[in-house]
């Protein structure tokens, strides 16, 4: 119900602003659009992606309708917000990444440098989580976003070109190592204390079962 009378809402804004007014098209503003992002990621990460966009607006300090001006629809957001999120997390997970290294030793850097981020930015992580469900994310989304792993993807194919995966689809491999991430981040959360142990035990375990 509140998707549709988003939808609803989009539509008669962008009738108002076009052919039912005739007026300029307002200029837009990057600042305005970047809190419209950390908006979005603040209201979904607390009330998932069933949020109204007004709210999302309010949070932004921005109007229901100026937010359309943006986003055409709640469904375009959501898509622009998933790319932006998968893109930080590759770009954070390769950073700095030790080129000269042995392949184990840079999945290392990978493994940490992700889960570092994770940890760092909650909020962003429990957005991405309900984004990387939802129907609303389209194929062209998923597909950019992956061209953005593409280098975490291509070390993950070399460290199992040995191993007992070598033969399992890439992509079945990439969810078991998220699993294993997504598990390791909610154990040091809960125990913080021990974070560097609970993150070195399971990369051994990572490459176990990969390499």
């Amino acid at each position: 119900m509140q998707m549709a009378i988003d939808r609803l809402v989009a539509l008669l804004y962008r009738w108002l602003c076009g052919a039912g007014t005739r007026t300029m098209a307002r200029p837009r503003s990057d600042e305005k659009r970047s809190a419209i992002m950390s908006a979005a990621i603040r209201v979904i990460a607390s009330k998932g992606l069933g949020a109204a966009t007004a709210t999302i607006a309010k949070e932004a300090g921005v109007s229901n309708g100026s937010l359309f001006t943006y986003f055409g629809t709640k469904a375009d957001l959501f898509n622009h917000l998933f790319m932006e999120l998968k893109t930080e997390m590759a770009t954070a997970a390769l950073d700095g990444l030790p080129a000269e290294d042995d392949i184990r030793e840079q999945m290392l850097h990978i493994w940490s440098h992700w889960l570092g981020w994770a940890i760092s930015c909650p909020e962003k992580r429990r957005t991405l989580a309900h984004l990387a469900v939802s129907d609303d994310i389209t194929l062209e989304s998923h597909q950019t976003a992956s061209r953005t792993g593409a280098g975490i993807a291509k070390l993950l194919e070399r460290s199992r070109e040995n191993g007992p995966m070598r033969d399992a689809p890439l992509g079945f491999v990439a969810v078991l190592m998220s699993a294993l991430a997504d598990a390791t981040i909610d154990f040091i959360i809960r125990d913080p204390a021990n974070a560097d142990e609970h993150r070195a035990a399971a990369f051994e375990a990572l490459w176990r079962v990969v390499a």
